[in-house]
């Protein structure tokens, strides 16, 4: 059994009052080169929003997900009403949203690998956003086949002396 680390944002959409910071600082830190641009459209972070209903509601990236989903209920939560996709997660084809603008490919959240925490959460000021790691057993299991496929493609790709050579490389710095 091994460990494995759940990444999560906990989403108080009591809390959020639309500013809209956690877009931006996303789609900041996914322009390439980094925060070059802020294009709300790269962003893995969307704010579903109704100002006149004083409905905000901050969604993030998930999975793809390959066909429609049937769902079109109406929730009412503490007296706001919210359509059943403004939960969703997914991109998916019945909407744009968590699509790349250039190559139409889906996004989903990366927790801003690289940093402690994603950036929408340290920058919302009002805490409607909140990272959350927690660990859970896992039984690891390495198909042999696996690893041969991975060592052949870096083989295809970069030639078995370049391949041996990092090998050689990384098994001296661990020593």
């Amino acid at each position: 059994m091994g460990k494995k680390t759940i990444k999560t944002i906990k989403i108080d959409a009591d809390k959020c009052n639309g500013c809209r910071a956690c877009e931006v600082v996303c789609a900041a830190f996914h322009a390439t080169p980094k925060y070059s641009s802020v294009n709300p459209a790269r962003s893995r972070i969307r704010l579903i929003r109704d100002p006149i209903k004083d409905i905000f509601l901050p969604v993030y990236a998930g999975e793809l997900a390959t066909a429609e989903c049937m769902g079109r209920d109406k929730y009412i939560l503490d007296g706001k009403e919210y359509e059943e996709c403004a939960f969703c997660r997914a991109s998916c084809p019945s909407r744009d949203i968590f699509k790349e603008p250039d190559s139409g490919l889906p996004l989903k959240c990366d927790m801003c690998e690289g940093e402690k925490e994603p950036l929408c959460v340290k920058w919302c000021l009002e805490e409607a956003l909140i990272y959350e790691e927690r660990e859970e057993d896992v039984e690891e299991e390495v198909k042999p086949d696996e690893i041969e496929q991975g060592l052949q493609s870096l083989v295809d790709k970069h030639g078995l002396e370049k391949l041996v050579d990092t090998l050689v490389r990384m098994s001296v710095k661990d020593i």
